[in-house]
């Protein structure tokens, strides 16, 4: 197997709530397509410490607003935090969701599961993030 890094990009996402789930699956792809990537691995990556990335169903919106609910219940925004910029909940759930995935290509597309998608994870907007966007070609 011969590996060949290609190239990165990065993507802007502009929240508007405290807490948001957006789909970032189109974007991903479509870096997939300008790279003329056939087969390999795509990193999603999340370079900021109150925001992640993850995988999960995009086919029903109430799946993530749950979500956030159980997020909220375990780490609620207002709590015996110490850490002076009061944003301790958005950092806690930014290491609960991760700050990077990764995922197969083959046949130029993203191998997801029928109702998977990329979710970018706002936990302390309103805000402009970036996302950042590599992967590494296999060839046989």
């Amino acid at each position: 197997m011969i590996y060949d890094a290609a190239a990165m990009k990065q993507i802007t996402v502009k929240t508007s709530q405290r807490t948001e789930f957006i789909e970032i699956t189109g974007e991903v792809q479509s870096a997939v397509e300008s790279w003329g990537l056939e087969e390999g691995v795509v990193t999603v990556y999340v370079p900021h410490t109150t925001a992640g990335v993850a995988i999960n169903e995009h086919a029903d919106p109430d799946v993530m607003r749950d979500v956030d609910q159980v997020l909220d219940q375990c780490v609620p925004w207002n709590g015996p935090y110490r850490h002076a910029e009061g944003n301790t909940a958005a950092h806690v759930k930014a290491i609960m969701t991760g700050s990077s995935v990764q995922l197969i290509v083959e046949a130029s597309a993203l191998r997801l599961g029928t109702w998977q998608g990329v979710f970018f994870c706002e936990f302390d907007g309103p805000r402009t993030r970036h996302v950042w966007i590599t992967s590494v070609r296999t060839r046989a």
